[in-house]
């Protein structure tokens, strides 16, 4: 990683920018920047850009939530980009605010739990974060080239800004989505919303089969009326039940790759 200012620990295609903040969001949070190979050898080429919930758990294992373990989303990503599985991407992991998780990867309050800032997100997302990494990066601009995913309340924060910004996200990676807060609200964005968009976003959506059976029914509704609301599966669609999965970074990690490949498909496809 690159710490501004100075020298690399690790692999020197992580960048890190501390402290990022948005008027948006009270508090500042760290980005991490995964880089594909060849970006320093190819200095007029762009690239499309996937942005990642909880950024301290894809690459660092000393900032992880379980300590040493990631989602190893830097070495999964080298792997199907050389094999030309992947088109190379940008990859911005988004650091969470800790205590204040919740409140910022929900998309309104829940009765018990409070939170509710997942538009305000959207905003620094919009307002702040990708203008950053545009200024800084070379990103390919346009719905086509721009991805949004994350797991567990990130997937849920994910699925919500695909679906009320449409004309921005175009992919979005849906890991074991907490379909549960407030009461399952995030089924009437999807049925409210998705008659108003023009193009579905291309859109992975996974649950573990060891995650409970509840979260399996959940993701599997979710499932069923992505279908019902024009997804196509195969096509603009996939869901898979992971057969041991877990709702951990290890069995995260175990689902980059195919993720990549479906929103992200390079020119050798198998």
């Amino acid at each position: 990683m690159r710490q501004q200012g100075g020298e690399p620990s690790f692999h020197h295609r992580l960048r890190l920018h501390p402290a990022f903040a948005s008027v948006h969001l009270p508090d500042p949070r760290d980005l991490i920047i995964y880089l594909p190979p060849g970006y320093d050898d190819h200095p007029e080429r762009h690239y499309p850009v996937l942005f990642m919930q909880d950024g301290q758990n894809l690459f660092d294992p000393r900032t992880s939530f379980v300590p040493g373990r990631t989602w190893q989303m830097h070495e999964s990503a080298d792997a199907v980009i050389l094999a030309g599985q992947v088109e190379p991407l940008l990859i911005v992991g988004i650091y969470n605010t800790g205590a204040r998780r919740l409140a910022e990867y929900t998309p309104e309050p829940d009765p018990k739990l409070a939170g509710g800032e997942a538009a305000a997100y959207g905003r620094m997302m919009l307002d702040d974060l990708i203008p950053f990494i545009a200024r800084n990066y070379r990103i390919l601009t346009g719905r086509e080239h721009t991805g949004i995913g994350g797991s567990s309340l990130g997937g849920l924060l994910s699925l919500f800004l695909g679906l009320h910004l449409p004309t921005v996200f175009g992919k979005l990676a849906v890991l074991s989505p907490s379909v549960w807060w407030n009461h399952k609200s995030i089924l009437s964005h999807l049925n409210e919303h998705a008659p108003q968009i023009w193009e579905r976003p291309r859109l992975w959506l996974d649950i573990g089969d060891q995650e409970g059976p509840k979260a399996l029914k959940d993701a599997e509704q979710l499932a069923r009326r992505l279908r019902a609301n024009g997804w196509e599966p195969g096509k603009t669609l996939h869901f898979e039940r992971i057969p041991g999965g877990t709702h951990d970074e290890a069995s995260w990690a175990t689902r980059v790759q195919p993720m990549l490949r479906f929103l992200f498909p390079g020119r050798t496809k198998n």
